[in-house]
């Protein structure tokens, strides 16, 4: 067991500790000045998204762009990117020097690469580290079907407390999970993909641990970044002292402010972007076979 690892390992099922060092909420304007300045506040930032929305990517492109020119050499850590392919990363940076579009091309399928792409480049550029930080789909989907053993070891779900997670933090994953599938899941796949998303957080918590002491800027969706069900739980008090998490939420639908202070250490509201409705295609597929 790594050295970070057994960090993340000694939180045990104290899930809560790591959240009471966390900075208090704060507001930030939609502009790149301030979300940079936002950035700032701490050493590492887990910078939250809207899969789809593009201003969101662009501001934070921006803001990550200003805080890197004020002198930030933080590593860049990418949901997009599976774990398992860190070492090709690492191998292209060496044959193949500032080539975005190569690293991207190992990126998971199912993204829209062209939000992503000049983040790597920016990475690149100031030769900060990229990190491959999520579990991959198939991985997820074993963690979903076949349990805790399907991606931890044994010694490894008894110190995390993975069999005695206190039930508010379940909760809040299988409500996050079925908002998100427009509450047409039935509950037993609502469960299964819940605990895939545990197991994604845990996964991306350790990927950036052994960059924290120098920064990292962890770029994923807004319910991976959650402080009090997402990566941030499963920080140790340390890292997380040092951490702010801030969400990007699209200003139609947003949830009220006390939720967002739950939420978040911070917010930005941005514009909803313009999109079909996201419900059709599931409704479609789980409705019942005509005659």
């Amino acid at each position: 067991m790594s050295a970070p690892w057994r960090g993340l390992a000694a939180i045990g099922c104290s899930l809560l500790i790591a959240t009471a060092h966390a900075a208090p909420y704060q507001p930030i304007p939609a502009s790149p000045e301030a979300l940079s300045a936002a950035l700032a506040t701490r050493r590492s930032a887990l910078l939250g998204e809207v899969h789809d929305n593009g201003g969101q990517h662009a501001l934070r492109l921006a803001a990550l762009k200003l805080h890197i020119a004020a002198g930030a050499r933080p590593a860049i850590a990418f949901e997009q990117f599976d774990r398992e392919r860190q070492p090709d990363i690492d191998r292209l940076r060496i044959e193949q020097p500032g080539d975005a579009g190569a690293i991207v091309a190992l990126g998971a399928p199912g993204w829209n690469w062209k939000y992503y792409l000049p983040f790597v480049q920016l990475a690149l550029d100031y030769g900060l580290p990229i990190i491959a930080v999520n579990l991959s789909r198939n991985d997820a989907m074993r963690v979903g079907n076949e349990g805790w053993n399907a991606v931890f070891e044994p010694s490894d779900r008894v110190a995390l407390g993975l069999d005695r997670l206190p039930p508010k933090l379940i909760a809040g994953h299988e409500r996050a999970v079925a908002r998100g599938h427009c509450d047409l899941l039935p509950p037993g796949a609502v469960a299964a993909l819940a605990q895939a998303q545990i197991a994604r957080d845990i996964v991306m918590a350790r990927a950036i641990a052994p960059y924290m002491e120098n920064g990292v800027v962890l770029l994923a969706g807004n319910g991976h970044i959650r402080k009090d069900i997402g990566v941030p739980i499963w920080l140790t008090p340390r890292p997380r002292a040092t951490t702010t998490s801030i969400g990007l939420i699209e200003r139609d639908g947003a949830p009220p402010i006390e939720v967002l202070e739950e939420q978040f250490d911070a917010a930005v509201l941005t514009d909803t972007a313009e999109r079909p409705d996201p419900c059709a295609p599931l409704r479609q597929r789980l409705s019942p076979a005509g005659p």
